[in-house]
């Protein structure tokens, strides 16, 4: 029956409650905000609009199943049930983050804001969910697959990503490890290693094989020119990766800077890194794992896939 299907809705803190949350009073944050020059009836416009779609969205959704709210810091120990469905209010952060904690649920992208938000991963808005939201519980509505990329290190730990995953130095030194694909191994002194999914591909891959090519002489390979250029499909079973910024020394070679990831062809990189080595995914600094002198870490395809409802 209808009224016994679950839905998620997983919403995040607007910039008004970091600042309130910050400064004790709205009152307080007013006085800083307008103290630094800034406007502040921007974040209380932004924090109403976000407010009254929270809840729209969970009068309409109420009306087939029982809803959920869920706050963006409790995802990472949030148990989703098998067959519920998961609404996320935007930005395409928050989708990105919630795909990475769910086995196989369906997920509806909703942008809160169009006028201030653009959305790649929100192709809804909050009016469409009494039409979408039915048709996704019972099955009529496609959905599109989301290929993930994991990072496995030799205690035993993973962690996945949407975007990408950075495999380097937590601060601006450089990074040191060893780095094989397939038969060829070397050792690498950067800035770090970026592996990209394919929704991940038009964001951070692409401003660093910009970069790369901007400074490159002689023609660009085929392959990076389109790669730069379009990305490749979300569902791919496989990755990319680039290292940044490598440095060619008497102890560091520069031979395996670019290449395809799969789970038959995995990246492996062993640590140097006496203190400082981290691996983070989509940008989340705070959502790492320690990757210090020693440690090595398999980068392939993860085995399970975000599924988009569009």
């Amino acid at each position: 029956m209808e009224d016994q299907h679950k839905i998620v809705l997983v919403t995040r803190r607007s910039r008004l409650d970091d600042l309130i949350a910050r400064f004790n009073t709205i009152e307080q944050a007013k006085f800083y905000v307008e103290h630094m020059g800034a406007d502040f009836t921007d974040y209380e416009r932004e924090h109403r609009t976000y407010q009254a779609a929270i809840a729209d969205a969970e009068g309409t959704m109420q009306r087939f199943g029982r809803v959920q709210r869920l706050d963006r810091a409790f995802l990472p120990n949030f148990l989703f049930p098998p067959e519920s469905l998961i609404v996320v209010l935007g930005q395409d952060g928050l989708v990105a983050n919630t795909l990475k904690y769910l086995d196989g649920q369906r997920v509806i992208g909703v942008n809160p804001d169009p006028t201030r938000w653009d959305g790649v991963l929100l192709p809804f808005k909050v009016v469409d969910l009494k039409t979408v939201v039915p048709e996704s519980l019972t099955g009529r509505r496609s959905t599109r697959t989301v290929t993930m990329a994991r990072a496995r290190l030799s205690d035993g730990q993973e962690l996945r990503a949407v975007n990408d995953l950075f495999i380097g130095p937590r601060s601006h030194v450089s990074a040191r490890y060893s780095l094989t694909l397939g038969k060829t191994s070397e050792t690498q002194s950067s800035s770090g290693i970026i592996v990209s999914t394919g929704l991940g591909s038009t964001g951070w891959m692409r401003s660093v094989l910009t970069g790369a090519m901007g400074v490159a002489s002689g023609q660009p390979a085929t392959e990076i020119a389109s790669l730069r250029k379009q990305g490749f499909a979300w569902e791919s079973e496989y990755l990319y990766f680039a290292v940044r910024e490598p440095f060619p020394s008497r102890m560091t070679q520069t031979n395996i800077v670019f290449g395809k990831v799969s789970t038959s062809s995995p990246l492996t990189l062993t640590s140097q890194m006496a203190d400082y080595g981290v691996i983070f995914s989509d940008g989340l600094e705070q959502d790492y794992l320690e990757f210090n002198a020693g440690m090595t870490a398999t980068i392939d395809v993860a085995e399970r896939r975000g599924h988009l409802v569009h």
